[in-house]
């Protein structure tokens, strides 16, 4: 009678994970407003470039369970460094995700983090080679080369395995998602972490509800890319190489 039970349990869990899987994705668009008072949609929107933007959803219900481990056996996600660039720009994982960091450039990186998100630093290394982090903290890391002072970039670490990216017209799919009531969030890199606040809401997912309202993000007027190296310091230009040549 107890095999019986287990077997009737397995199948049952069997068959809500099939139906889980055979659902639709939740979809929703982002749109980038400015920060004026009327926040308004920002100009010349058909040409703007949405993507980055990150929107995750973390379960309401009692008991549930969002911040398992995510599955094991898959590849890690990479972030590799390719022609003194990240790629991809933005990352978004589940907590616990372990991140290979190659080096796809033909001269040493040393790629660090020391924000938010998990703090480390690869240290130099050479062409050709890889480092993994292990994102076990939810949060923002935000990536720079202690050598290059334009490589910037970020890796977005949930508490759940409900979570997109958006494509360059603003659309986010999320597989997988069972129903009932989220807690929906965004991240954006050129906003204030006070304007991300107001763009997360509680939304309810269904059958016949699988597609939400568009969630607007503010854009922060004095975002810049400038930063410090690693040691709080400014970078140091680089030497010039170049011969130099006496006219006659």
């Amino acid at each position: 009678m107890r095999q019986i039970t287990i077997l009737v349990l397995v199948v049952f869990s069997a068959c809500g994970l099939l139906a889980q899987m055979g659902q639709p994705p939740v979809t929703v668009k982002v749109e980038i407003v400015n920060s004026q008072a009327a926040k308004k949609p920002a100009a010349n929107k058909e040409a703007a470039d949405l993507s980055n933007i990150v929107i995750w959803l973390v379960p309401l219900a009692q008991g549930s369970s969002a911040a398992s481990a995510p599955p094991a056996g898959h590849p890690a996600p990479q972030v590799a460094q390719i022609n003194k660039s990240f790629d991809p720009h933005v990352l978004v994982i589940q907590m616990g995700t372990p991140v290979q960091f190659p080096n796809r450039d033909p001269f040493l990186h040393n790629v660090f983090s020391l924000f938010d998100g998990k703090r480390f630093d690869l240290g130099f290394y050479e062409a050709g080679s890889s480092k993994v982090v292990h994102f076990d903290r939810a949060g923002v890391s935000f990536l720079f080369c202690n050598i290059h002072p334009e490589m910037s970039g970020a890796v977005v670490a949930v508490d759940t395995p409900y979570f997109g990216i958006s494509d360059r017209n603003g659309r986010v799919a999320i597989q997988n998602v069972p129903d009932g009531r989220y807690q929906l969030n965004a991240w954006y890199e050129r906003s204030l972490p006070e304007d991300l606040k107001t763009a997360g809401r509680t939304v309810m997912i269904s059958d016949s509800t699988r597609s939400l309202d568009p969630v607007r993000v503010i854009e922060n007027p004095n975002f810049s890319l400038e930063h410090k190296n690693k040691y709080g310091q400014d970078y140091i230009p680089p030497a010039n190489t170049t011969p130099a040549y006496n006219h006659p």
